[in-house]
């Protein structure tokens, strides 16, 4: 069985700042990560092999040099290989063009029975990537996956769609695009063996546009049907107030008060 988990090297930030200028994040100085959706999209693929015999898992990103460690670590997890889709003809991507370069990759690999993608990225927080992976390469998919079973002799996943009131149970036959949502499985830590031994004892494959059979018209800056307008911190134009008194009947005499005065009672 041939697994491919889709994962992207994002920034460790709860605090997001904005280059005023050019509208983009400053990633200097930010530690990057493994996206926390990719994470379980990657332990369930590990979960997948942990089970069965014969399971390979593939690790894919498309990113700047720099996201090799993302892949380092997806190797140091379990991971078998991994694919660093690199060039400069890939910069200023959008949803649209990266999934069609991710598409040409995994068509460049051919054997596959599952695609991983996590839900969405935290620096974008599109969640398009992985439909868009499917409709370009014409597979069934079940997104906001929390629970799944794998039936390798019918060769079917039986999966549990998250929506907002409950969940949807979906079959698929293989090949099929999952993807993967917190609550789906606990990622798992580097094990030593992996950081030691699977690091240095797996070379990480890099290709580049030459490698891959891909519409250039379709990919890139100038390839990309979107792109940002505008990104701003939101500004804060309320500020709190603390209500006093001499005790909790004061206080809280005092707060409808204020509520009244200000027409919200």
């Amino acid at each position: 069985m041939k697994i491919v988990v889709c994962i992207k090297q994002v920034p460790d930030t709860n605090e997001v700042k904005i280059n005023h200028e050019t509208g983009t994040l400053i990633r200097d100085g930010v530690p990057s990560i493994i996206n926390p959706d990719d994470k379980y999209a990657l332990e369930e693929a590990l979960l997948i092999k942990d089970k069965y015999e014969d399971v390979h898992v593939t690790v894919l990103t498309m990113g700047p040099p720099q996201a090799e460690a993302a892949l380092k670590e997806a190797i140091a997890m379990g991971a078998d290989n991994a694919i660093l889709l690199t060039d400069r003809a890939f910069a200023g991507s959008d949803t649209w063009a990266t999934a069609t370069i991710l598409s040409a990759a995994i068509n460049k690999i051919s054997d596959y029975d599952i695609i991983f993608c996590g839900r969405q990225a935290i620096d974008g927080d599109t969640a398009q990537v992985g439909p868009e992976m499917a409709e370009f390469l014409n597979l069934p998919q079940i997104t906001y996956v929390n629970n799944l079973e794998v039936n390798l002799e019918q060769r079917e996943v039986i999966a549990h769609r998250s929506v907002e009131d409950g969940y949807y149970i979906i079959k698929s036959q293989m090949p099929v695009l999952l993807t993967a949502i917190k609550g789906l499985n606990s990622p798992r830590y580097m094990s030593t063996w992996g950081i030691f031994n699977g690091i240095a004892n797996t070379p990480i494959t890099k290709w580049s546009l030459q490698d891959l059979d891909v519409d250039t018209t379709q990919i890139g800056l100038k390839g990309s049907p979107t792109n940002v307008f505008k990104t701003f911190v939101p500004v804060r134009k309320f500020h709190g107030e603390v209500i006093n008194g001499a005790n909790s009947k004061e206080i809280a005499d005092n707060l409808i008060s204020k509520l009244k005065i200000m027409q919200i009672l």
